[in-house]
């Protein structure tokens, strides 16, 4: 009798911890989270997002609440939302969003995950797994990981490996190229390829100076980073861009900026795309 009771109970634990995740209401604030999440089959449980939260497509259907640090309490917290989630460093320091949001979320009662989170493979992994376990989905993890390690067993070392430079563009009047500790490094050296700018780090504004010096073999962009600055024939008008390699043999790669630097379950799919592109390069 006594093993039957503890059976009933476990069962009914298990039904309550159930029940308890059937009734959030979630606000992510990172893409990866949000990626994860509808992997894990809580897409239904997610009432909005911020606005790297593109995918799967019907993300882009929820209510957005900004981007990065543009987000505001007040959107949030008009989501009436039962938990928060988003994406914080080794440090426990929360990542693009503003530390004080967090602390008015907490203040608001809501309860606010954040897991920890590196824009590299292992980062990807380790995202999986904490998102997983914490929703009590940790058998699925398994099955995403695997998501990133098949791709990545088919990427194939360029001939040469190309020197490749991220531009993140917003029209002319915001282009930026990314230097060291950044995602688009990391993808690009992932995929095969050189960075073409190291000499700093972060994100720095590009010059036509320091464009024809880094001499790049391709440029790559958001597509939409792209598309604000007229395509490749509006990008081949900024100065310097026809100089370079890459500009000489129209060399221009564009893809999703989710996908690219998301580092999300789709991480080995955005190496593989790009490793592709490079491959395909005539030495």
């Amino acid at each position: 009798m006594k093993k039957i009771v503890q059976c009933l109970l476990v069962v009914a634990t298990l039904f309550m911890g159930s029940a308890t995740w059937a009734q959030q209401k979630i606000v992510s604030l990172n893409g990866a989270v949000t990626e994860i999440l509808c992997e894990l089959g809580l897409q239904n449980q997610i009432v909005g997002t911020d606005i790297t939260s593109n995918y799967p497509a019907e993300m882009q259907k929820k209510p957005k609440v900004g981007h990065n640090r543009t987000i505001g309490a007040e959107a949030v917290l008009a989501l009436q939302p039962t938990l928060i989630v988003g994406i914080k460093d080794k440090d426990g320091k929360p990542i693009d969003i503003k530390p004080e949001l967090v602390g008015q979320f907490q203040s608001a009662g809501i309860k606010t995950i954040l897991f920890e989170y590196d824009y590299s493979i292992d980062g990807a992994k380790k995202l999986i797994q904490g998102v997983a376990e914490y929703f009590n989905q940790k058998q699925k993890a398994a099955a995403l990981i695997k998501k990133i390690d098949e791709p990545l067993a088919k990427v194939r070392k360029p001939a040469k490996a190309p020197k490749v430079l991220f531009i993140y563009a917003r029209g002319t009047g915001t282009m930026l190229v990314a230097g060291l500790h950044t995602a688009p490094k990391t993808m690009i050296e992932l995929a095969g390829g050189q960075n073409a700018t190291n000499d700093f780090e972060n994100f720095k504004p590009l010059t036509a100076e320091a464009l024809v010096a880094a001499n790049p073999d391709a440029i790559l962009l958001f597509d939409s980073g792209l598309e604000s600055l007229g395509g490749i024939d509006g990008l081949l008008k900024v100065p310097g861009i026809a100089q370079t390699n890459a500009g000489k043999h129209k060399r221009i790669w564009q893809m999703d900026g989710q996908l690219l630097t998301g580092f999300s379950p789709r991480a080995g799919q955005a190496v593989l795309e790009l490793n592709t592109k490079m491959t395909q390069i005539t030495p």
